[in-house]
């Protein structure tokens, strides 16, 4: 039988989702979560041997969630189902080491065949997302223009950057604009934008 538990915020498709799965010979639904913060407790109190995980949770997204999971239950192995197919996505999604990575308008026999795929130790990953992600071009910021920009996305200004990393306020905006320059995004926040899409963030 294989233990699955269940990650995703929208009811509608969590419901969805655990009445598919219901049907299937030997899958067994034996938890479900609308929140990212919940994923590891109710794993390690069900044990589920897949993980079937949305990107777009509240509280905590999906992929630092699988992250999360890969440490404290290496044996759960993660299946990301998500409307987000952004290369740069399946780029965290290998990093974070999940077992598969599918686009929700995959067709229900696809996601069940994954899952057994995956609970038997293989990988499914969506081609198209796949060559997508190959084609991205090598990131091109340093480690700390990495960290300035992903500080700039959540709102911090150039002041509290560099109080926080400990570097001069001309440091940090000669960073921003050096990563402006080299993603040749218009502002700030569109190098934000650019290099998270990416996955460089």
């Amino acid at each position: 039988m294989i233990r699955v538990l269940i990650a995703e915020d929208v009811r509608i498709l969590r419901e969805a989702l655990v009445a598919l799965l219901g049907y299937e010979e030997g899958i067994d639904v034996v938890a479900e979560v609308e929140a990212g913060d919940a994923i590891v407790p109710a794993a390690l109190v069900h044990r589920p041997d897949v993980a079937v995980i949305d990107i777009d949770l509240p509280v905590l997204d999906g992929l630092a969630a699988a992250a999360d999971l890969r440490v404290r239950l290496p044996e759960c192995r993660v299946l990301i189902l998500t409307a987000l197919g952004r290369p740069g996505n399946l780029r965290r999604g290998v990093e974070a080491h999940v077992s598969g990575f599918m686009l929700k308008d995959s067709r229900p026999e696809d996601l069940v065949n994954a899952i057994r795929d995956i609970a038997a130790g293989g990988r499914v990953i969506d081609q198209k997302l796949a060559y997508a992600a190959l084609a991205l071009p090598v990131n091109p910021l340093t480690d700390r223009e990495a960290d300035v920009l992903r500080l700039t996305g959540a709102g911090a200004a150039p002041r509290e950057i560099a109080r926080d990393l400990h570097l001069s306020y001309g440091t940090v905006r000669n960073y921003l604009a050096s990563a402006v320059t080299k993603l040749n995004a218009r502002t700030r926040l569109d190098a934000v934008r650019i290099a998270a899409e990416a996955g460089w963030l």
